[in-house]
C-alpha cells in the first residue's frame, strides 16, 4: 500500500485529470431531476471547499518535493491540522463526490470515486510512513490524538479565533483548483441540460451559465496575472 501511495503521489497530476473525464461519460442517473442533483452536489462541494479554505488560510503545509515526492520540512499540528490529519485530502474527496452528484452519474460515484478513495488512502499511508521515519514519536503521538479523516469539531471555533487568516495565501494556492471545479460544475450542468429534452427552464438559464463561465475565466486570468507579476504575494 505504501509503494502504491508513493507511485500515485508521483503521478497524480497526470492520472487524476484523466479520471475526471469519467464525469462526462454517459451513465444511469442518481436523481430523477438534474436540478436536484446539482443542488445536492453543490452543497457537498461547498463543504469540501470550505474545509480546504480553512486549512490553507490558517496554516499551509507542503508535502511535495521538487521531484513530486513526499516531503515535509516541519511537523504541522496546528490550525485545521489540530482537528484532522488530512483536511486537504478530505476536502478533495468531498469535492469529487459533489461533482459526481452534479454529473448525476452512478458510474462515477460507484466506480471512479472508490478508486479516488483508495488512491488517497494509499497516498496518506505513504505520507504517514515518511513522517514516522522523520519525526518519530512526535508524529506517533499526533496520530494517536488526531483523526486521519474525520474532523474533530470540539475546539474548532477556538482554533479559528486564535489564528490569523491569510486570504492572500488562499487565493494564490486555491485559484487554479477552484477554477477547475467551478468550471467543471458549470459544464456538467450544461451537459445535463442539453441532453434533457424539452427543458424550457434550462434554455432560459443558458445565458447565465455562459456568463458564469466568462466571469470565472476572467477571474482566473486576473489572479494568474497578479501572481505571475508578483503583484499578489503570500505574506
Amino acid at each position: 500500500m505504501i509503494a502504491l501511495g508513493n507511485f500515485l503521489f508521483h503521478y497524480r497530476n497526470v492520472l487524476f485529470p484523466v479520471l475526471y473525464l469519467f464525469l462526462f461519460f454517459p451513465s444511469p442517473h442518481v436523481f430523477g431531476s438534474n436540478a436536484a442533483a446539482a443542488a445536492a452536489g453543490l452543497m457537498v462541494i461547498m463543504a469540501g471547499q470550505g474545509m480546504r479554505i480553512a486549512t490553507i488560510g490558517l496554516r499551509y503545509i507542503i508535502r511535495g518535493g521538487s521531484k513530486r515526492c513526499i516531503h515535509a520540512r516541519d511537523l504541522v499540528t496546528d490550525g485545521m491540522f489540530a482537528h484532522c490529519r488530512n483536511p486537504l485530502y478530505a476536502g478533495n474527496i468531498l469535492i469529487l463526490a459533489g461533482l459526481g452528484l452534479i454529473a448525476n452519474s452512478i458510474v462515477f460515484l460507484a466506480f471512479v470515486l472508490p478508486f479516488f478513495l483508495l488512491a488517497y488512502y494509499s497516498i496518506v499511508r505513504a505520507e504517514e510512513d515518511f513522517l514516522l521515519a522523520k519525526f518519530g514519536d512526535d508524529y506517533r503521538d499526533y496520530m494517536r490524538d488526531v483523526n486521519r479523516w474525520f474532523p474533530r469539531f470540539r475546539g474548532l471555533s477556538e482554533t479559528i479565533g486564535s489564528m490569523s487568516f491569510n486570504w492572500r495565501r488562499v487565493v494564490i494556492r486555491e485559484y487554479n483548483a477552484t477554477f477547475i471545479w467551478m468550471a467543471g460544475a458549470v459544464l456538467l450542468m450544461l451537459r445535463n441540460g442539453y441532453i434533457q429534452p424539452d427543458n424550457s427552464m434550462f434554455r432560459e438559464l443558458l445565458p447565465l451559465f455562459y456568463a458564469i463561465l466568462a466571469i470565472l475565466t476572467v477571474m482566473y486570468g486576473t489572479v494568474r496575472y497578479l501572481k505571475k507579476s508578483k503583484r499578489l504575494r503570500d505574506i
